[in-house]
Parts: structure tokens; sequence; C-alpha cells
């Protein structure tokens, strides 16, 4: 037990990096609860989640700004995804570069939305950079706070096995529900 806490002081900042260039939500979580067992520092682990969940979202817009062909050809079955990232881009503005972060299912597809359109990169990058601090520092100092309670449900969960696939099926299905219904076509 003790080489697994070595092993993630050592590379659990690398791979919670990683980890955060595609989001990181679960990954800043459980850093955070780390932190709060000692296990890790939790400042490090805040400012690691920042700086990949805003890198990631940059390198994803500049990807899809310079490279618009060879996403749009990946992105054939997430039409409507993209769709309702336009609605929202129009209805609330900058904020869904904001909102976005907060929401799974959307934080890929949000700046791949906005890099389709004339935003401007600049602007795009300075509210992505503040809605990544904002995101971080909630769910890290959140997480840290209620570390106590988290780790007795982590191991609750891990002593009743059963239990985490039907979390995570709950919350897929929930997440596919609501991008269900949001991308539906009006008739």
């Amino acid at each position: 037990m003790e080489e697994t806490f070595s092993n993630l002081a050592t590379y659990g900042y690398i791979g919670l990096f990683i980890y955060s260039l595609g989001g990181g939500f679960v990954g800043l979580v459980a850093a955070s609860v780390l932190s709060f067992m000692g296990k890790m520092d939790l400042t490090l682990s805040i400012s690691i989640a920042f700086l990949g969940n805003a890198l990631g979202d940059i390198m994803l817009f500049q990807l899809t700004r310079y490279q618009k062909s060879m996403m749009m050809e990946g992105l054939k079955k997430h039409r409507r995804k993209l769709a309702l990232s336009h609605i929202l881009m129009k209805k609330h503005g900058d904020w869904v570069i904001f909102i976005q972060k907060f929401i799974y299912g959307l934080k890929t597809v949000v700046p791949i939305a906005i890099a389709l359109t004339k935003y401007d990169f600049k602007k795009f990058a300075v509210l992505n950079v503040f809605a990544a601090g904002v995101w971080a520092l909630v769910f890290g100092l959140s997480s840290f706070y209620f570390g106590a309670v988290l780790s007795k449900a982590a191991i609750y969960i891990s002593e009743n096995k059963w239990l985490a696939p039907v979390i995570l099926l709950s919350i897929g299905g929930l997440t596919w529900l609501y991008l269900e219904r949001a991308t539906k076509k009006k008739k």
C-alpha cells in the first residue's frame, strides 16, 4: 500500500496533468482527496489541473481552427451536439466558455464549436484561462474540504463493488438523456 502512495506522489501529478487536458474533473477530485489524506500537495494538484485544463481547451480550439476538415470528419456523429453548442453560444454568449467547464458532455464540444466560428482566439484564451482557474479552485478546494466524506464514500464503494458501475451508468445515462433531448429535432 505504501508503494502505491509513493507511485501516486511520483507519477500522480503527471497523470493529473494528462487527464486534465481532456477535462480532469475526476482526477482533480481524486488528487484533492489524496491531498486531504496527506499523500499529495493540494496547491500543486490544483495548479497542475488548472494548467492542463486550460491548455487542453486552447489546443482543442487551435486544432479545430486550423484543421477544420479533419475535425469535421471525426465529428459527423456529433453534429447535433455542435449545433447545441452554437445555440448555447448565441443564447448565453461568453458565459458558455465558463459554464462548459462544469457540464460533463459539453467540455470538449464547446471549444470545437467556438473554433468553427470567427470567435477571437485571444478573447477565448483569456476567458478559458479564467474559467479553468475558477473550475480548478471550486472542485479542488471543495474536494479537499469534503475529503473525509469522499474518502469514506470511496471506501464504501470499494467494499461494495457493484455500486461503482451503477453510479457510472446512472451518470452516463443521465448525461446521454440530457444531450439526446437537447439535440432532438423539433417537429
